[in-house]
């Protein structure tokens, strides 16, 4: 049985790989885009991912989703990864964090 710690654990494992993959049109990473929706670590530690796009024609649209489901694959300990793209709600500026705004220069 797995504890909170090591689902807490996980979690902030996760973020930091979210954070190494990158938009290539704005050149930000995902999370701090505001891309990332959901993060759910499951108690047997599988991760399910709810993630938009900034477009629907985004040029990574197929590509983008795979590459963050293959790393968050190699955490240890880390079970099935799935990742779902999803459009609604839309994707706008002020989901952008902090720190995304702050590499953005529109803070």
């Amino acid at each position: 049985m797995t504890t909170e710690k090591n689902v807490k654990e996980i979690r902030e494992e996760a973020i930091k790989v979210l954070k190494t993959v990158y938009d290539p049109e704005i050149w930000v990473n995902i999370y701090d885009l505001g891309l990332v929706y959901d993060l759910d670590i499951r108690e047997n530690l599988d991760i399910y991912v709810k993630m938009t796009l900034t477009s629907p024609t985004c040029p990574v649209a197929e590509s983008l989703p795979e590459k963050v489901k293959s790393k968050l694959s190699y955490i240890e300990g880390v079970g099935k990864v799935d990742v779902e793209i999803v459009w609604e709600p839309a994707w706008n500026q002020d989901m952008i964090t902090e720190d995304g705004k702050l590499a953005l220069g529109i803070m």
